[in-house]
């Protein structure tokens, strides 16, 4: 109970570790795509600046050419200069004022004019056209053109279009809202989404971790039992004086806890390089039913003390292309597991041969079986299916209550690691069969 407490606390600090994590990880992308659209925005809201500015220009220029024209229209029509001026009332440009101004700058049509009108219609008069601006009032700013042209009388005139730049504002000022609204909005998908991402992406990590300190904490729990049955057999045997039996009887005990101890920390060590891709696999050509009948004939050793009949069923030749040392590791680990789950007297059966076009070999025992809910768990490295651990001798060995619960865990990564697969199939009371299948390959 006390190593589930401490499990679980572990399990919520790292939780908020990661936690924390990922809203600096969202935090980072929401900044950089704020960053990203702010240089954006900005480029774009200068580009159109410029755009709008070049818009407005070109529209004073139309007008005081379209003026100039129609002056000219006027003349023409009416064989009388004077009469060239109705050209203003006549010429309608929508948002422009229009002037027309004598070359000495004296406002004509209209009759009035601002100071900063006529002085751009004298620096019009000199040859070249203007164009400026002016700040008539605050945040009121007018654009002008002044351009000067001749009658065919010879009469010199000023042409002049005036507009308020409040209609680029306006429009800049809209665009401004627009793309605001669309980049907050955008700033907040990518804030729900970065997150949601970073979720995703973490999640292996989390994994990773959780696993890695579940393994850590069974492997300390395996471990911790027959150290402290070493040593508490070895305080024993030194608190007083003993003979030579007592002693030797003790270091038995004590050889038969580190023979343990042993096993297990050498199926850590082949789990972890498994993990890591560093357990070495050489691959040729194997003989699987030469395997099998190797790895039973080992196993009658330990099937023998207890009488279990232990037979080979079905030899058939099955080659297949892996690793000849680790897939007889693996038989000897089913055998090993079902000889321990075998009554007294009970019977374990080895099948090999090839099967639907795969290589197979199955080892079935007389055990008690293993329930509906511990199946899906089976080849979980420490799983024994039960919150007690029942301590054996042998670290290898993993079913329902018994072993250190890595036997199966190595079994699996085996038959993965040769391109096979393991399953298992079993009823309570009914004992388990266990079916590894590898491709065959052709000679």
């Amino acid at each position: 109970m006390a190593r589930d407490t401490d499990l679980a606390s572990s399990q919520i600090r790292s939780d908020g570790q990661l936690n924390r994590l990922r809203l600096r990880l969202t935090a980072w992308y929401v900044l950089t795509f704020a960053i990203i659209l702010v240089l954006l925005g900005g480029g774009l809201f200068i580009e159109l600046q410029r755009q709008f500015s070049v818009q407005l220009s070109n529209s004073l220029k139309d007008a005081v050419t379209e003026l100039q024209r129609a002056a000219t229209i006027r003349e023409m029509e009416e064989h009388a200069s004077g009469r060239v001026v109705d050209a203003v009332d006549e010429l309608r440009v929508p948002d422009r004022y229009l002037y027309l101004l004598s070359s000495s700058g004296r406002p004509i049509k209209p009759d009035t004019a601002a100071a900063w009108i006529q002085t751009a219609a004298r620096a019009a008069a000199k040859g070249r056209p203007v164009l400026s601006e002016a700040l008539v009032a605050p945040e009121v700013t007018f654009q002008l053109y002044a351009k000067r042209f001749v009658l065919k009388s010879g009469t010199e005139l000023i042409a002049v279009a005036v507009a308020d730049k409040v209609e680029m504002e306006d429009k800049y000022a809209d665009l401004i809202t627009a793309f605001s609204a669309a980049a907050l909005f955008a700033l907040v998908l990518v804030a729900g989404g970065g997150w949601l991402l970073m979720r995703k992406s973490t999640a292996p990590i989390e994994e990773s971790i959780a696993h890695m300190r579940r393994f850590m904490a069974d492997a300390a729990h395996e471990l911790r039992t027959p150290i402290s049955v070493a040593r508490t057999r070895a305080e024993v045997a030194l608190e007083n004086p003993r003979d030579a039996a007592t002693y030797e009887a003790a270091l038995r005990g004590i050889a038969s806890e580190t023979v343990r101890i042993g096993k297990i920390v050498e199926n850590l060590l082949t789990l972890s390089r498994a993990d890591f891709g560093d357990e070495h696999i050489v691959r040729k050509l194997v003989y699987l039913d030469d395997v099998v009948v190797d790895a039973a004939e080992a196993a009658r050793f330990l099937a023998a003390p207890r009488r279990i009949d232990l037979r080979v069923d079905k030899f058939e030749e099955a080659r297949i292309l892996g690793d000849a040392e680790l897939v007889r590791q693996l038989i000897l680990i089913l055998l090993d597991n079902a000889i321990k789950f075998s009554p007294d007297g009970g019977r374990v059966s080895v099948c090999v041969g090839v099967v639907e076009g795969y290589a197979e070999v199955e080892v079935e025992d007389q055990g008690p079986g293993i329930s509906a809910e511990h199946l899906p768990h089976i080849f979980e490295r420490f799983f024994k299916g039960d919150v007690a651990r029942t301590k054996t001798e042998s670290g290898m060995n993993a079913n329902v209550g018994q072993g250190a619960g890595l036997g199966l865990s190595i079994a699996q990564w085996i038959a993965e690691g040769q391109g096979g697969a393991i399953t298992v199939a079993s009823l309570p009371g009914e004992g388990a069969r266990f079916r590894v299948r590898f491709p065959t390959i052709s000679v």
